[in-house]
This record gives C-alpha cells, structure tokens and sequence, in this order.
C-alpha cells in the first residue's frame, strides 16, 4: 500500500478559498474598470521570458530572484518565470510598437514569481495588476499615473491610504553634485532599505556596498530625510540645491511641484499624495517619478501599488526611444492587508451565487432548472440544489455559504402556481405568484 501524501501548501505560496478568492476577483473586477476609464487596453505576455530578456533588467539583487527554469530535457536554463510585469511589457512594446502606435496605454493582470524570503503579505508567486504608458516624456502622463492609483484605492474601497512620490532625478542630481553619479546604483538600492533596516544600517551598506565616505553616504541620507508638508519640502529642495544648481535636480522638482498642482486642480483629496524624498525603488529601471501607496490604518504592510518612470527600459530590445511610466497593484499584499484590516469586501460569502432553488422532490429537477434559467436570463446568479435532503439541510447549506434567498416549492406549492421565497437573514418567508418570482427577487436582492 503507498504511503499517503501529506497535503500542503509550499511557503511563500498561498491558497484561496471561496470567501478570499470571491473578495480578489471583485478588486480585480473594479482595478480592471478603472483602468478601461482612463483609456489603458489590456494586453497579456507569456508567464516565461528568455533570460537574456529578464536578466539585467532590475539589477543584480532582482536576477537573484528571478526563477529559471530548465529544458525539457532538464539539463539547461534557457528561459525564466517573469519577476514583474515591466519587463515584459517593455519587451512586447519593443516587438510591437511600430503596429501600436505612440503612446500607448496598457494594463495587464496576471501572477509574477521572485525567489525570495517569504513575510507579512509577501509571496514568492503573487498578481500584478499594472497599467502603463509608453511614448512619452510628458510629465502629464506621470501626474495621471498619481490621479489612477487615488481613484483605484477609492475604487476598491479605501478612504485612509497615502501615495507617496519622489523623483529620481532629484536623488540623481544630488549624487551628480557629489561627483557619485556612478554609484547610483548601490547607493539608491541601499537607500530603498531604510525603512526596513533604518539608517545606521543604511549607511553601513553605503560605505561598503558603495564604497562611499561616512560624509557622502550621510548626505544622501540628510536629502532623503527632508519632512514637512508638501509646500515645505519643494521649499526646502529649492533652498538645498541653490548654491550648486543641477539642472537634472530642478527638472525633477519642477516635475513634482506640476504633478502636486494637477492632482490638487483635479480634485484628488488634500493630503492624499505626499512627498517623500526617502523613496527610490529598488529596481535600477526608474529614472523620474516614483510611486508607493500606503495604508494608513496597516503601514507595516508595505507598499500595495509601487511604481514610476522607466525612461530606457525597451533600450534594451530596440534603438527606438520609448519611454514609459506606470505601477503596479500588488493584488495578495493587498487582500492580505484586507484579511487583517477585515475589508467590507470580505463578508464571509463563498459563493457567487444569490439564490438557492431548494430541490424539494426529484421528479420536479426540470421546473426547478427551468426557474434556474428564467432567474439567470434576468441577471440572478443561481444554483439548484443536487440532492433531494430535507429542506432544513439544504437551507442550512444556503446560509453557512452566503446565499440571499432560497426558492422553494413542492406539490402544493406547483398546484397554486406559486413559490415559496426565504429570506435567509431575515428569515422572513412569501408566497410569490410564479408570474412574478423573477422581478420579485431582482427588487429583494
């Protein structure tokens, strides 16, 4: 006799059930519509992607992450599970821009795999659900990606959350100053750790990873730790950079005090969007704007819908300049901050489906399917019941499960041409002439 296999899930992997996985399709469902408003089409690109592709996108500490995966024949690594869904997106726009046309909006849903250590609301096999435009430089298109990730979390149901953007170019034009252009790279992946690590430990990976001073190291860190209001910080920027101005530094504020101006002008709610000049993104493909979306009532989650500009990305695949920006919405951190935040989205409900039509004698199975199908023609999701049980079962399997109403009807009931509809929170129960079952159900539900 084999031995059994003991059922698990493997860590950094999640299972859904019903009430969870009902929950994560509405937030793909409202993300998905607010996308189409703002004018983004869908696109989709396969699961693996050569290496050569995905390697080298977002700098060392991504390859280490990205899953290969090995020939048929098991014995090379030619092709990798994708990481995100920028990569990809910037290898599709490459292959396809000259068809598309410029600019071009895009949004794409699906799972993503990185091969690292697994934490509170964080996965290695998880969704995006990204939108982007590519084509364009114009700081417009930065301050819609502001204006969709406000009306996304609104969308979906959150009042108290905060977006949080910087700009490369500001952190740039500091290390240009400080004759550190070159090690942009290590520095702005060490400056992403500060709100894991914090900043001795920041500094200590600066010095060593960078290979910078104490001193240098220390005012990159001062720059990133500018607070106060938005007004303030824009002040305080100007007032730093004054007496060695950098060109590529006064883009990036003028680009952060226009987004401000045009989300304030459009209605996006005072305090909403916040300047943190901590923020870089770990990634090395950001060159501009960056975005990162906090819940308030849950920050240590993380960020839940990270992003920014990407200004030579599809460099890698085409000579043809295609600039882009956008983000993404990570859908399990989210849904996992929902689960503890107890989101009005997670009632408990493990079906679709509104109604019960309670199978109360089998020989009646075609008038119960033939009131199935009339309910459903009008827009009511509904299930018939497989098993003839008795009725207080099968009422008890409708109300553990988040049905609205059952549908019953025997002998009697067939003989007056009626059927009997529970209300199964109110427990409340009429008589309804078959006539007009199905309009009295659509006002009941």
């Amino acid at each position: 006799m084999s031995t059994l296999i003991t059922p698990r899930t493997l860590s950094g992997f999640r299972d859904y059930l019903p009430s969870v996985m009902l929950a994560r399709e509405e937030v793909l469902r409202r993300a998905r519509d607010v996308y189409r408003s703002y004018g983004f089409t869908p696109i989709d690109t396969p699961a693996c992607e050569s290496l050569d592709v995905l390697l080298g996108k977002g700098g060392d500490e991504s390859d280490k992450l990205v899953y290969r995966v090995l020939s048929a024949r098991g014995d090379k690594a030619e092709m990798g599970l994708r990481f995100d869904l920028t990569v990809p997106f910037a290898r599709f726009s490459a292959q396809y821009i000259n068809e598309l046309g410029t600019p071009f909006k895009r949004y794409a849903m699906g799972p993503v795999w990185r091969g690292e250590r697994p934490g509170q609301g964080r996965y290695r096999e998880f969704w995006q659900c990204d939108f982007d435009t590519i084509g364009t430089t114009s700081n417009a298109a930065d301050a819609e990606t502001a204006l969709v990730i406000n009306d996304l979390f609104t969308a979906i149901g959150f009042e108290t959350f905060e977006i949080r953007i910087n700009n490369r170019m500001v952190l740039n034009g500091l290390l240009e100053i400080k004759g550190l252009a070159d090690k942009a790279v290590p520095l702005l992946r060490s400056l992403d750790k500060l709100p894991k690590i914090g900043r001795e430990k920041v500094a200590e990976e600066m010095v060593k990873e960078a290979e910078v001073t104490a001193p240098q190291a220390d005012a990159v860190l001062a720059l990133a730790e500018t607070a106060g209001t938005n007004a303030e910080v824009l002040d305080k920027l100007d007032a730093f950079f004054a007496p060695a101005p950098n060109d590529r530094a006064a883009e990036g504020i003028r680009r952060l005090r226009e987004l401000l101006a045009v989300a304030k002008t459009a209605g996006v709610p005072d305090g909403r969007i916040k300047i943190d000049l901590s923020i870089c993104r770990g990634l090395d493909y950001y060159t501009g704007a960056i975005y990162e979306t906090f819940l308030t009532d849950l920050p240590g989650i993380g960020s839940v819908c990270s992003g920014g500009r990407y200004d030579n990305l599809a460099s890698k695949y085409t000579k043809q300049v295609l600039p882009g920006v956008g983000a993404s919405l990570g859908v399990d951190r989210l849904i996992a901050a929902m689960e503890e935040l107890k989101h009005p989205l997670l009632t408990g409900q493990s079906t679709p489906a509104q109604v019960l039509v309670v199978n109360f004698d089998a020989a009646r199975l075609g008038d119960y399917q033939r009131i199935a199908r009339a309910l459903r023609a009008a827009g009511v999701f509904v299930e018939v019941y497989p098993d003839t049980k008795k009725v207080g079962q099968q009422l008890g399997y409708a109300e553990k499960r988040g049905f609205k109403l059952a549908v019953i009807a025997g002998d009697r009931e067939f003989a007056a041409g009626v059927w009997n509809v529970k209300n199964l929170a109110k427990r409340e129960e009429a008589a309804v002439p078959e006539a007009e079952l199905v309009e009295r159900i659509k006002q009941s539900i």
